[in-house]
């Protein structure tokens, strides 16, 4: 088998893990590591293949990182060995022999793929051509400046037809005081006349316009016809061809099992999202199950430069995500004993829910890192419930504002529906003070600043959120430095609205802080916890109207 590594590095003390990799949250295996170490110094080596990875400043436009994985197996001979694959596909096109093939290669020469981007090549091609046409383009702005010059004139004519009734009003009312009734009547005959005349020239001016805009628009409506028919055109292209593309996709399990992605993402209303089956996993189990290999452990990786929305560093381990390779996983890991799923493992049970302050309408905890704030899911443990079986008596929502699960630190409750709704209108109008205490993976080249990069939860993996300029909410955080600490920064955020994983991705992002808080398992390297923590708040009180400050700090 052309695409089994065999391990460089001496592995025969290292122990076989028991169960195969949980693959959407895990920890590598030593197997694993070794074996992502080996292909990443074939990366920095090779010349198998061109692909910008963004890694050379003087080269990054266009520059795009990328998904790798390795899969360790075992062969029937009883070696072990490895699989090495990449997501989607390489800048020019090649499949080097270093990685498994995809599941589906669908740039084979004159297959209905290469053929059927070749026609919306050519349909792109004609859109492209008609969208720059000069008469096209004059007879746009033409109707454009038209269309508004005409709505000017008209407002200007609505002005003065109300300012012409508004003389009529006047005339008639004076009339009344001094004509007498012959001469009231006649009066009367004028001012109509008068309004008649006005709403008559207010339409023929309509109509004389309206003639004027529809010349224009049937010459624009010959080009506007054609850009719609060839948009249609398209479209229909692209669904017939990603409908193909679907069925041709068919991915095996242990069991020799065939499910093609259309039977895979079986629901009529939900899709298979954009490249499913073109991940670097469901490649590496393709061909492990195909070639009769036995999965030991697996990880993936990204190589390059981070993109612009998500946020992925160099060399990092990633799970794979949950829209595509969830429901494909599903079924090719079928009958396969996996490690435990750590997310739902619910590591507060173990913790305390301390309470920093009680009155008659407040509660203050200190929440634990790994516990929620209301229940999810799978988990059922968090402030709410506890504080709930707690105070049974209490009313109203009770949660006034929330913490990641990762995150530590203050957080507010209320006993009422009365102060809960105070408090919440504090939050939501921007007068609570609150401030975080973080420990960053790295230095940093300035002492304070203020980041705003817009989020939007990333419909693709979630909970993960992205970084959206067009659709995300806007998400503004203030940060200084505390100290360094033994290559680590320790620093303040002080977060102006409260986005979800605001202060992680605003810390890790490219165009952030460029350096994730320790301990991030989304968005940089897990450790022992996520170094993150809500050290103080205040707010008024919402019975008594009087200032409240509370500090608790980190135990980092």
């Amino acid at each position: 088998m052309k695409h089994f590594h065999h391990f460089k590095t001496n592995i025969s003390e290292i122990k076989l893990p028991e169960k195969f990799t949980f693959p959407f949250y895990y920890e590598p295996h030593l197997l694993a590591k070794i074996a992502v170490d080996e292909i990443q110094v074939y990366l920095e080596n090779q010349t198998d293949f061109t692909h910008n990875f963004g890694l050379d400043d003087k080269n990054s436009e266009n520059a795009i990182g990328k998904m790798f994985g390795v899969l360790v197996v075992k062969d029937d001979k009883n070696q072990l060995g490895y699989l090495a694959a990449f997501s989607g596909k390489l800048d020019d096109n090649s499949l080097p022999k270093t990685f498994v093939p995809p599941v589906f290669n669908m740039r084979t020469e004159g297959s209905f793929y290469t053929k059927g981007e070749s026609e919306i090549e050519e349909i792109n091609a004609q859109l492209g051509f008609l969208l720059k046409d000069k008469n096209y383009l004059t007879l746009k702005n033409q109707h454009k400046k038209l269309v508004l010059n005409i709505e000017t004139d008209l407002e200007l004519q609505r002005k003065k037809m109300k300012l012409s009734k508004a003389d009529r009003k006047a005339r008639k009312q004076k009339g009344i005081s001094v004509l007498n009734d012959v001469e009231f009547k006649k009066l009367t005959q004028i001012l109509q006349q008068e309004s008649y005349n006005d709403q008559f020239f207010y339409k023929e001016l309509q109509e004389y316009y309206n003639a004027k805009i529809d010349k224009i628009a049937k010459e624009l409506n010959i080009f506007q016809d054609k850009i719609d028919a060839l948009k249609i055109r398209r479209k229909e292209k692209s669904n017939y061809l990603q409908q193909t593309l679907f069925s041709k996709y068919a991915f095996l399990n242990q069991q020799k099992e065939l499910k093609s992605l259309l039977d895979i993402f079986d629901e009529p209303t939900v899709k298979p999202p954009a490249g499913s089956g073109e991940c670097a996993a469901p490649k590496l189990l393709q061909y492990a199950f195909a070639n009769d290999l036995q999965p030991i452990c697996m990880a993936e990786f990204w190589w390059g430069i981070s993109p612009n929305s998500a946020i992925r560093k160099h060399k990092n381990y990633y799970p794979a995500c949950q829209s595509r390779c969830k429901p494909i996983l599903g079924h090719m890991l079928k009958g396969i004993k996996m490690d435990d799923n750590l997310l739902l493992e619910s590591l507060s049970k173990k913790e305390q829910l301390k309470i920093v302050f009680e009155d008659d309408v407040l509660i203050v905890v200190n929440k634990p890192s790994e516990f929620l704030s209301v229940p999810g899911k799978e988990i059922k443990d968090s402030v709410y419930t506890r504080i709930k079986e707690q105070y049974p008596t209490a009313t109203g929502p009770l949660i006034v504002h929330r913490l990641d699960m990762s995150t530590s630190g203050i957080l507010v409750l209320t006993k009422t529906k009365e102060a809960n709704k105070i408090l919440q209108s504090q939050f939501i109008n921007r007068t609570v003070k609150k401030r975080y205490v973080a420990l960053l993976d790295g230095l940093l080249s300035e002492k304070k600043g203020t980041i705003k990069l817009p989020l939007r939860v990333d419909l693709d993996d979630r909970p993960k959120q992205l970084v959206d300029f067009k659709y995300g909410k806007n998400a503004e955080t203030n940060w200084e430095i505390i100290n360094i600490e033994n290559g680590k920064t320790r620093v303040y955020f002080y977060p102006i609205t409260g986005r979800t994983h605001q202060l992680r991705i605003h810390a890790a992002h490219k165009n952030g802080l460029n350096t994730p808080i320790l301990g991030d398992d989304l968005y940089g390297k897990k450790t022992n916890r996520l170094h993150l923590h809500a050290e103080f708040i205040e707010f008024l009180h919402p019975s008594t109207q009087k200032k409240m400050s509370f500090k608790v700090d980190a135990d980092f």
